[in-house]
């Protein structure tokens, strides 16, 4: 049996010292760890409340219109099904802002229903800034993510079970009870948990739509305690509570995960669908329309108002330039860096498990996915604590802001590559035992050839993720260095909007495109082969 790599072992060192180290800044500069400190004081205590509160209301929206959706779309086969579940799958790493200036662009005061409202003599109903806002671009980013995992549950009923409803004669009420609601509620509390995650921990969507210290997040009150006030102490306090929160909130979800039982499914679904009538076809087809109307029109006005009279005048200007030179090479370096440190990682679990290690395969894995317990403006707080006594930390920007994106796109690195690689390891590890062939020389003849798709996979979704990421940036940008999501975040809040529509449609042509590019350069290599 070979030796377990060291490589993962010292990456699992390095990220331990990296987050320990912005970690320990942390407990020098918090004025008390007591918690009694957190929650004496009002302010504290209402951000808690309201990050505790928009995430519950986002995720019941999200999920609760999700569970209709999804069932709808398990039922129907129609045109564009197939590139409507690939939209499905993107929104989740489309860059923040890009989806917010869609919102605004549509529901903004000067959006294009509010418009409409004056043209009629009337006053949009309601504002988009504040709860409101919020909640709208949660369920526009996550009601998406929730639908296609739910999906994905359904999809796993065999199709025996669907032939066996259709021999019982189940109308479509008891069919949902009896055979796919079990399937769904089985996996609902593992996505509604994520999607409190995700929505407990959102940073650039509060601090685009907060509207206010009445809509104040515990990260975005982070970000405000350190850029603005300069309160190093208060975003000490703060990032550790967040931390606090977001491990246990971690752990409930591990606990929450209920692993499903797989089953090949035949594609042939809809000969399966009995008693299909009007009233069915109407409700499947009005909550698959409800889901196109919440996140169509929000990209759609992306790209119609991103070519107006400013258009050439952003794309000319030095500033767009050197920030997407800095895009790019913020993504690049991330993507590359996660993809690198996720296959070692991998690498040295993968080898304990062969040896059945499996508790310290599974530690070696957790050390990777750290990042999820410690959001990244936590850590990205610790790191300028810690620097800001030893050097200029702006100087320091780009190395800080590329690890801390490297580190943010680790998890989805091992989630992609983990059953992958573990199945390639259990399949060649005996032959190559056998034949010698080990370290570069395997990951270059086994590894990369049978996991070219899954490599790209990986490395497209870190490139992405750090193309839009604006936690780090935020904290460490300045006029010298700043991204395009930076960029695009300050012309938003000089309400700069058509400037703004043009930078929002090039991040997004740029990430879809890029994308697609990594995707086709590995597809053509290993045809090349």
């Amino acid at each position: 049996m070979n030796k377990t790599p060291k490589a993962g072992l010292v990456v699992a060192v390095f990220i331990l010292a990296f987050v320990g180290s912005a970690l320990g800044a942390l407990l020098l500069h918090a004025p008390s760890l007591n918690i009694s400190y957190i929650l004496s004081d009002p302010y504290y205590r209402h951000v808690t409340a309201f990050s505790f509160y928009q995430a519950s209301l986002s995720t019941f929206i999200s999920v609760g219109l999700a569970v209709p959706v999804a069932h709808a779309l398990s039922r129907r086969e129609f045109k564009g099904k197939s590139l409507l579940l690939k939209l499905f799958s993107m929104t989740l790493v489309l860059p923040v802002l890009v989806g917010v200036f869609g919102l605004l662009a549509l529901y903004g005061n000067s959006g294009l229903l509010s418009q409409v409202f004056n043209w009629l003599g009337s006053e949009l109903p309601f504002s988009i800034y504040g709860l409101n806002g919020i909640l709208l671009a949660h369920v526009f980013f996550n009601l998406p993510y929730a639908s296609r995992l739910l999906l994905q549950s359904l999809e796993g009923i065999p199709l025996e079970q669907h032939k066996l409803c259709a021999h019982l004669g189940m109308s479509h009420w008891y069919k949902f009870r009896w055979v796919e609601w079990p399937r769904l509620r089985q996996q609902l509390p593992h996505v509604s948990a994520l999607v409190f995650m995700l929505c407990f921990t959102s940073f650039a969507t509060v601090m685009a739509l907060g509207g206010g210290p009445k809509s104040t997040t515990i990260e975005l009150a982070i970000y405000q305690a350190i850029k603005f006030d300069f309160d190093l102490q208060a975003g000490a306090i703060l990032a550790l509570w967040q931390m606090l929160l977001c491990g246990v909130l971690a752990m409930s979800m591990q606990k929450l995960a209920r692993p499903l039982t797989t089953a090949v499914n035949s594609s042939d679904y809809t000969a399966a669908l009995i008693r299909d009538d009007r009233k069915a076809r109407l409700w499947d087809g009005s909550w698959i329309g409800l889901s196109i109307f919440l996140v169509l029109p929000p990209l759609a006005m992306v790209v119609f108002s991103g070519v107006n009279r400013q258009t050439i005048d952003v794309v000319t200007d030095a500033r767009f330039w050197a920030a997407l030179g800095a895009s790019l090479k913020v993504a690049a370096l991330a993507a590359s860096i996660a993809l690198s440190a996720g296959v070692a990682v991998l690498w040295s679990s993968r080898m304990l498990r062969l040896k059945e290690q499996p508790g310290q395969a599974d530690k070696v894995e957790l050390i990777g996915t750290i990042i999820l317990v410690t959001p990244g403006l936590v850590i990205s707080t610790g790191l300028f604590l810690l620097l800001r006594s030893v050097t200029d930390v702006f100087s320091l920007a780009l190395v800080i802001v590329v690890a801390v994106n490297a580190l943010m796109a680790l998890p989805y690195v091992i989630k992609t590559l983990s059953q992958p690689m573990l199945q390639l390891g259990q399949q060649y590890h005996l032959l190559c035992a056998s034949l010698g062939v080990r370290g570069w020389y395997r990951l270059r003849l086994i590894e990369w050839r049978a996991l070219r798709k899954p490599f790209a996979h990986a490395f497209a979704i870190s490139f992405m993720l750090s193309m839009g990421d604006l936690s780090a940036i935020a904290l460490f940008g300045s006029q010298d260095f700043r991204t395009l999501p930076l960029y695009l975040y300050q012309l938003l809040g000089s309400y700069q909007m058509e400037a703004a529509a043009v930078v929002s449609l090039c991040l997004l042509l740029f990430n879809v495109g890029c994308f697609a590019l990594i995707e086709k350069l590995f597809t053509r290599s290993r045809k090349a082969l």
